[in-house]
């Protein structure tokens, strides 16, 4: 079960995600309480094992944009959660070793998620960051190919329910695990990864090897526009 903590800010909390067992380390680039500098990420990029992936969160940047970013902060992998295109997350794909295309859940362009050459496919709540849940059921409108990320008010009680229904590939934590905005917690943080390595686990002890996705063994790498909400800004704690 790959587990990504979003929303860092701090060289400590970066280190800390890493001691408690995360996967990936995500950093916000859009306008977001949360939002960081390039240069301020490279310092903490670093700091970091080389197995652990740095995460970039970009809402309608330009893929030209989005990639000087990646080369300026050290970053092994882009998550785009706006209204890119599907011309935009393939670009990037040829260019930067994991793109990560975020979808609102329900939203129509999810069915088309195959099209946008990204290897993970992170589908969240209709508005990303308020710490909603949204009905997993709609994981299944994910199309065979890119491997599924579920985020959406994900926290140490729910992520095991989550992977039980949905069966992703990774999960994605920010409000879930903060004490305050920007700031995470160590209490949660440990439980999070723990409940969600345990789900993946008896999973596998009852039906075998997880799946990237529930009836479609996903494969690769690390309509009508989705609503105007602007993901990662956390509206309930700006």
């Amino acid at each position: 079960m790959f587990v990504k903590v979003c929303g860092t800010t701090s060289e400590e909390d970066a280190l800390l995600a890493v001691a408690m067992g995360a996967d990936a380390v995500g950093f916000v680039f859009a306008p977001s309480p949360r939002q960081v500098a390039p240069q301020h990420v490279a310092d903490i990029v670093k700091r970091l094992p080389p197995e652990i992936i740095a995460v970039g969160v970009f809402r309608d940047e330009s893929p030209q944009r989005v990639l000087a970013i990646t080369q300026i902060a050290g970053l092994k992998a882009v998550q785009l959660h706006g209204h890119e295109g599907p011309e935009d997350s393939t670009w990037l794909s040829t260019r930067v070793p994991m793109v990560i295309q975020a979808f609102p859940a329900a939203d129509p362009r999810v069915r088309k998620a195959a099209n946008y050459g990204a290897g993970v496919v992170l589908l969240d709540a209709p508005n990303p960051g308020s710490g909603e849940v949204f009905d997993w059921s709609l994981a299944a409108e994910v199309p065979p190919g890119p491997l599924l990320m579920i985020a959406g008010g994900l926290h140490p009680g729910n992520v095991s329910a989550a992977i039980a229904r949905t069966k992703p590939w990774g999960v994605d934590v920010v409000t879930g695990v903060e004490r305050e905005p920007g700031k995470k917690d160590p209490i949660k943080l440990r439980e999070f990864i723990a409940a969600a390595r345990a789900a993946a686990e008896e999973i596998e002890r009852e039906h075998g090897p997880m799946p990237a996705r529930a009836g479609a063994g996903g494969a690769g790498s690390p309509g009508e526009d989705a609503p105007d909400s602007a993901p990662y800004d956390w509206q309930e704690d700006a």
